[in-house]
């Protein structure tokens, strides 16, 4: 899906998705990063599941001087344990977990309100075909 919105030409927002990558400013990313005002961030969750997903995540994203945060988990809604979230607390963070698409929605109009937003997206590595298995 392609989005669009009217901002600064120095703004990188989402300009669309599909199952397996998000677009920002055009440009396609195929692994689970971070987006923020200080740019795009290679996730160190890029290649795992979201079961997979730890507290030491979530302190990594606490580092980073947002008033919110957004969890993309993936095409469908999933929400990761608070003993998980909670270096966001500590850091007055706010968490709005949702599926990409509401996440790529979201952090758009939110940066158009000038608000200071990271989204975090899960990009789950594709499912192994039984062809590929046991080589």
């Amino acid at each position: 899906m392609k989005l669009h919105l009217n901002t600064g030409a120095n703004q990188r927002l989402f300009t669309g998705y599909g199952d397996d990558h998000v677009l920002i400013n055009g440009q396609r990313h195929e692994s689970s990063l971070l987006l923020s005002p200080q740019g795009v961030e290679v996730a160190p969750w890029a290649g795992l599941e979201f079961d997979a997903l730890s507290a030491a995540h979530f302190e990594w994203m606490a580092l980073r001087e947002l008033d919110i945060l957004l969890l993309g988990t993936g095409n469908r809604l999933r929400f990761p344990h608070p003993s998980l979230t909670r270096a966001l607390v500590d850091a007055q963070i706010g968490l709005e977990v949702m599926d990409v698409g509401a996440l790529c929605r979201t952090y758009n109009i939110l940066v158009a309100e000038g608000r200071s937003v990271g989204a975090a997206v899960l990009i789950e590595p594709a499912p192994c075909s039984e062809s590929n298995q046991g080589l």
